[in-house]
Protein backbone atom coordinates (compact mmCIF):
# COMPACT_ATOMS: atom_id res chain seq x y z
CA UNK A 1 0.00 0.00 0.00
CA UNK A 2 1.39 2.93 -1.34
CA UNK A 3 1.11 6.73 1.18
CA UNK A 4 -1.28 7.94 -1.10
CA UNK A 5 -3.87 4.96 -1.31
CA UNK A 6 -7.74 4.50 -1.66
CA UNK A 7 -6.92 2.65 1.36
CA UNK A 8 -6.49 6.36 3.01
CA UNK A 9 -9.71 7.85 3.55
CA UNK A 10 -9.46 9.49 6.54
CA UNK A 11 -7.26 11.26 9.19
CA UNK A 12 -7.75 7.79 11.05
CA UNK A 13 -6.54 5.63 8.21
CA UNK A 14 -3.90 7.83 7.93
CA UNK A 15 -2.83 7.39 11.69
CA UNK A 16 -2.62 3.80 11.51
CA UNK A 17 -0.86 4.19 8.09
CA UNK A 18 1.74 5.66 9.57
CA UNK A 19 1.75 3.64 13.21
CA UNK A 20 2.45 0.90 10.77
CA UNK A 21 5.45 2.67 8.84
CA UNK A 22 7.00 3.32 11.65
CA UNK A 23 6.47 0.35 13.01
CA UNK A 24 8.57 -1.21 10.03
CA UNK A 25 11.19 1.87 10.38
CA UNK A 26 12.06 1.16 13.81
CA UNK A 27 11.91 -2.89 13.16
CA UNK A 28 14.59 -2.29 10.93
CA UNK A 29 16.69 -0.20 12.91
CA UNK A 30 16.76 -3.01 15.40
CA UNK A 31 18.37 -4.68 13.02
CA UNK A 32 20.65 -1.94 11.26
CA UNK A 33 21.69 -1.13 14.74
CA UNK A 34 24.27 -3.94 15.30
CA UNK A 35 25.80 -3.69 12.80
CA UNK A 36 26.48 0.10 14.00
CA UNK A 37 27.84 -0.66 16.82
CA UNK A 38 30.44 -3.33 15.72
CA UNK A 39 31.85 -0.56 12.86
CA UNK A 40 31.94 2.06 15.76
CA UNK A 41 35.28 2.37 17.14
CA UNK A 42 34.59 5.66 19.34
CA UNK A 43 33.53 4.20 22.93
CA UNK A 44 31.47 6.36 23.41
CA UNK A 45 29.64 6.16 20.31
CA UNK A 46 29.74 2.40 20.38
CA UNK A 47 27.57 3.06 24.06
CA UNK A 48 25.43 5.35 22.71
CA UNK A 49 24.17 2.86 19.91
CA UNK A 50 24.10 0.39 22.25
CA UNK A 51 22.26 2.09 24.67
CA UNK A 52 20.12 3.47 21.27
CA UNK A 53 19.31 -0.26 20.38
CA UNK A 54 17.78 -0.53 23.95
CA UNK A 55 15.98 2.32 24.08
CA UNK A 56 14.39 1.86 19.90
CA UNK A 57 13.00 -2.00 21.24
CA UNK A 58 11.11 -0.07 23.91
CA UNK A 59 9.58 2.34 21.75
CA UNK A 60 8.70 -0.90 19.32
CA UNK A 61 6.61 -2.16 22.75
CA UNK A 62 5.36 1.44 22.95
CA UNK A 63 4.08 1.38 18.94
CA UNK A 64 2.68 -2.11 20.17
CA UNK A 65 0.67 -0.44 22.74
CA UNK A 66 -0.76 2.78 20.52
CA UNK A 67 -1.85 0.12 17.90
CA UNK A 68 -3.60 -1.75 20.75
CA UNK A 69 -5.20 1.16 22.57
CA UNK A 70 -6.23 2.53 18.78
CA UNK A 71 -8.17 -0.90 18.77
CA UNK A 72 -5.68 -2.55 15.83
CA UNK A 73 -3.28 -5.31 15.57
CA UNK A 74 0.39 -4.39 15.33
CA UNK A 75 1.05 -4.41 11.48
CA UNK A 76 4.29 -3.14 9.59
CA UNK A 77 4.07 -1.32 6.15
CA UNK A 78 7.10 -1.31 3.58
CA UNK A 79 9.20 2.55 4.79
CA UNK A 80 10.74 3.21 1.76
CA UNK A 81 12.42 6.03 3.44
CA UNK A 82 13.73 4.32 6.33
CA UNK A 83 15.04 1.39 3.60
CA UNK A 84 16.47 3.98 1.61
CA UNK A 85 18.93 5.73 4.77
CA UNK A 86 19.92 2.67 5.79
CA UNK A 87 20.68 1.48 2.47
CA UNK A 88 22.64 4.63 1.91
CA UNK A 89 24.50 4.12 5.38
CA UNK A 90 25.08 0.78 4.54
CA UNK A 91 26.85 1.58 1.15
CA UNK A 92 28.96 4.69 2.68
CA UNK A 93 30.04 2.56 5.48
CA UNK A 94 31.66 0.50 2.92
CA UNK A 95 33.54 2.51 1.29
CA UNK A 96 35.43 4.42 4.61
CA UNK A 97 38.58 2.69 5.63
CA UNK A 98 39.73 5.49 7.60
CA UNK A 99 37.99 4.41 11.37
CA UNK A 100 37.67 8.29 12.50
CA UNK A 101 35.83 8.99 9.09
CA UNK A 102 34.20 6.01 9.44
CA UNK A 103 32.90 6.92 12.88
CA UNK A 104 31.91 10.60 11.67
CA UNK A 105 29.91 9.03 8.73
CA UNK A 106 28.11 6.61 11.11
CA UNK A 107 27.20 9.83 13.21
CA UNK A 108 25.85 11.11 10.15
CA UNK A 109 24.20 7.94 9.52
CA UNK A 110 21.91 8.08 13.11
CA UNK A 111 20.89 11.49 13.01
CA UNK A 112 19.95 11.19 9.50
CA UNK A 113 17.42 7.94 11.11
CA UNK A 114 16.80 10.33 14.08
CA UNK A 115 15.45 13.28 12.30
CA UNK A 116 12.88 10.96 9.89
CA UNK A 117 12.01 9.40 13.42
CA UNK A 118 11.32 13.13 14.78
CA UNK A 119 9.51 13.66 11.97
CA UNK A 120 7.02 11.06 11.86
CA UNK A 121 6.51 10.56 15.52
CA UNK A 122 5.59 14.43 15.86
CA UNK A 123 2.82 13.95 12.98
CA UNK A 124 1.61 11.03 14.85
CA UNK A 125 0.73 13.17 18.13
CA UNK A 126 -0.26 15.77 16.32
CA UNK A 127 -3.08 13.61 14.24
CA UNK A 128 -3.33 11.71 17.71
CA UNK A 129 -4.74 15.01 19.28
CA UNK A 130 -6.64 16.07 16.54
CA UNK A 131 -8.11 12.58 16.37
CA UNK A 132 -8.91 12.83 20.28
CA UNK A 133 -6.44 10.05 21.10
CA UNK A 134 -4.86 12.14 23.39
CA UNK A 135 -3.71 8.87 25.35
CA UNK A 136 -1.93 7.72 22.42
CA UNK A 137 -0.30 10.80 21.47
CA UNK A 138 1.29 10.32 25.52
CA UNK A 139 2.61 7.49 24.69
CA UNK A 140 3.75 8.92 21.50
CA UNK A 141 5.47 11.51 23.49
CA UNK A 142 7.82 9.47 25.35
CA UNK A 143 9.57 8.29 22.32
CA UNK A 144 9.71 11.55 20.70
CA UNK A 145 11.65 13.30 23.74
CA UNK A 146 14.05 9.76 23.08
CA UNK A 147 14.63 10.70 19.24
CA UNK A 148 15.40 14.23 20.60
CA UNK A 149 17.62 13.17 23.00
CA UNK A 150 19.47 11.11 20.78
CA UNK A 151 19.91 13.91 18.15
CA UNK A 152 21.19 16.20 20.82
CA UNK A 153 23.61 13.68 21.92
CA UNK A 154 25.13 12.86 18.08
CA UNK A 155 25.48 16.53 17.77
CA UNK A 156 27.30 17.18 21.40
CA UNK A 157 29.70 14.00 20.45
CA UNK A 158 30.19 15.15 16.81
CA UNK A 159 30.99 18.57 17.65
CA UNK A 160 33.47 17.46 20.57
CA UNK A 161 35.38 15.09 19.38
CA UNK A 162 34.51 12.79 16.22
CA UNK A 163 34.08 15.24 13.36
CA UNK A 164 38.03 17.10 14.89
CA UNK A 165 39.15 13.47 15.08
CA UNK A 166 37.97 12.67 11.14
CA UNK A 167 39.29 16.07 10.02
Amino acid sequence: MGLFTSDIKSLDDLFVHQLQDIYYAENQITKALPKMISLATDPQLKSGFEQHLRETQNQIKRLEQVFQMHGHQPKQVDCPAIDGIIKEANQISGEISDKEVLDAALVAAAQAVEHYEITKYGSLIAWAKQLGRNDCASVLEQTLQEEKATDQKLTAMAEAKVNARAA
